[in-house]
């Protein structure tokens, strides 16, 4: 050892990273360093729970919003429906009147105007006093009644507009 040199400290107080605290001077040891780090873990934890319940309960809210808002739409929609089919049960009652005022009154086609003019009536008459629930519930009748010739219709109307659109 060289006589000007200090000699080692035992307690290694200069040493690199101990920032001149002596090792029984630390405040924090490896075992607190764990502690801590368990702390800030269950409080990241805890904050992110927070926050994943927060962000659920807004997702919650949105969802009623937007459920609430497309309900009221259908309700809207519903009633514009039963609108339009009311308008044109009356249009239908008018164009019967016209037929019946324009069309020959005597032969075959004062007979089938008649009739078409009759058949309007009636039908127009059905569309203003039934709602589409009305309607829906006589059809639901008119199935049962007749399943295999509803059937038979169905597949018609399928025929014809798979037909018209691949045109």
């Amino acid at each position: 050892m060289h006589p000007t040199s200090k000699p080692l400290n035992p307690r290694n107080e200069n040493m690199p990273g101990t920032l001149g605290q002596p090792e029984t001077e630390r405040k924090t040891s490896p075992s607190d360093l764990g502690a801590r780090a368990g702390e800030k873990a269950e409080e990241l934890a805890s904050a992110a729970g927070q926050k994943a319940a927060s962000v659920g309960e807004k997702a919650k809210e949105m969802a009623r919003d937007a459920s609430s808002k497309a309900g009221d739409l259908a309700k809207n929609v519903g009633h514009k429906a039963e609108e339009a089919v009311s308008s044109v049960g009356g249009q239908m009652k008018s164009l019967a009147g016209t037929i019946r005022e324009k069309a020959p009154h005597e032969g075959v086609v004062g007979s089938t105007a008649s009739a078409v003019a009759n058949t309007l009536d009636s039908s127009g008459a059905y569309l203003q006093e039934h709602n589409l629930e009305g309607m829906a519930e006589d059809m639901t009748n008119l199935i049962r009644r007749y399943p295999i010739q509803s059937l038979l219709v169905g597949i018609g109307v399928g025929f014809l507009i798979a037909k018209a659109t691949r045109s």
